[in-house]
């Protein structure tokens, strides 16, 4: 069925846009009059059901990114201070939008002003490109007359965000690419190295040494089912992906990986760093504490400390202060209790949790900086003990061979 452009009036007089698909005019006038909608005009859009589909194609495969929000935000914040309406300033940047996902997401924003909405309400439409703490954050800035503000720290903490998450990656990239080469090493050793070694010890008859029949043992177990163990290898990826899309399976891993030698305390203190700084904004712009805490809980990305924060939440409802609920989470260090305890005694709780953010930030900073030589131990270790196993396993038969032929002297 075709689909039609329609711009009418709701009944506050109000000009809406849209599209619906029908048989004709006659019936889209027919949609818009049970709706409430008075038609102005309604024209073909030249687009059929396949076209429509195509386009949905097209939002699945393009996404707003964190460095386009980040630059939404901060040129709402420019455009807002410099006295230009909003309505004005989402037509500009829907104009200048590089990404097509963020043109079509600002021209629904612009839909949803014209027909009577404000800005955080249009954007709870967009729950895959705005957060619950972002869309809050544009409330209160709606009811304080502070939105450029609210834009800027939204932009400040963004970019903040994308540098903690990306700090992280790069620390974790180092220790994953010296297990991704091991793994191969082995694997090139099982099906290339040890059969040779093998054929040559089954030819001389003799008695192999322990370590030897075992290595010789898993090279052909390697070999006979290489198959197997691949496809088991897939299965259980896949079956760990949907383990950790359950509510159960993600709050499971998100606590295991804070547990992770090395780098489970580099994940804590990225996390947190990210909770106080969210937390000290959400504040600072006149949010609940309340309230903060429970949209806080949403963006800190880790279902274990998000449940955490909820806990804090559900006692500062019920009367208890920040400090009391803090300590009974377990997460924070004595030095951050203490900041705390002096942030909630003075009332300047926002300050004191941006300092806690800021001493987090350095300390992640510190923690990646000497990573690598926290880990090279580890790997120069493990790589030893490896190499010694293959070296004791293939050299053993030989040297026994040799004082078999030499005899005793």
């Amino acid at each position: 069925m075709p689909l039609f452009e329609y711009r009418g009036r709701n009944p506050r007089g109000e000009l809406v846009r849209g599209s619906l698909e029908g048989v004709d005019t006659g019936a889209i006038a027919d949609q818009l009059f049970n709706t409430g909608i008075t038609p102005i005009e309604i024209r073909s859009s030249g687009a059929t059901v396949e076209s429509a589909a195509r386009g949905l194609l097209e939002r699945i495969t393009e996404q707003v990114t964190v460095v386009d929000l980040m630059l939404f935000s901060r040129q709402m914040y420019t455009l807002l201070k410099s006295g230009v309406p909003i309505l004005r300033a989402l037509v500009g940047l829907q104009e200048s939008a590089t990404n097509p996902a963020l043109a079509r997401t600002i021209q629904d924003l612009r839909a949803g002003l014209d027909s009577g909405r404000e800005l955080s309400s249009a954007m709870l439409r967009h729950t895959d490109v705005f957060s619950p703490f972002y869309t809050s954050m544009v409330r209160v800035g709606e009811m304080t007359g502070r939105l450029e503000e609210i834009f800027l720290r939204l932009s400040q903490h963004l970019d903040f965000d994308r540098e903690m998450r990306q700090r992280v990656k790069t620390a974790l990239r180092y220790p994953l690419t010296v297990m991704v080469a091991m793994a191969v090493a082995i694997a090139i050793v099982n099906l290339f190295v040890i059969p040779v070694f093998a054929k040559v010890y089954t030819g001389l008859g003799a008695q192999l040494p322990l370590l030897t029949r075992i290595l010789i043992g898993f090279s052909e177990f390697t070999l006979n089912y290489w198959a197997l163990i691949l496809a088991g290898g897939i299965a259980g990826f896949f079956a760990f992906r949907m383990w950790r899309s359950t509510v159960r399976g993600k709050y499971e891993w998100d606590k295991l990986k804070l547990r992770i030698p090395i780098a489970g305390k580099i994940v804590l203190k990225a996390t947190l760093a990210r909770f106080a700084r969210s937390f000290a904004l959400a504040i600072r712009s006149g949010v609940p504490v309340v309230q903060s805490l429970s949209v806080v809980s949403k963006v800190v990305d880790n279902d274990y400390i998000a449940q955490r924060i909820e806990q804090m939440r559900d006692g500062v409802e019920r009367g208890e202060s920040v400090l009391r609920t803090a300590v009974t989470t377990g997460v924070f260090t004595p030095v951050v209790l203490q900041m705390i305890a002096v942030g909630d005694e003075t009332g300047e709780l926002d300050n004191l949790m941006q300092e806690i953010a800021e001493m987090y930030e350095r300390e992640v900073e510190y923690e990646l900086k000497t990573l690598s030589s926290q880990i090279e131990p580890i790997m120069i270790v493990f790589l030893a003990i490896l190499v010694l196993i293959l070296a004791l396993g293939v050299l053993l038969p030989v040297w026994g061979l040799g004082r078999a032929v030499l005899g005793p002297h």
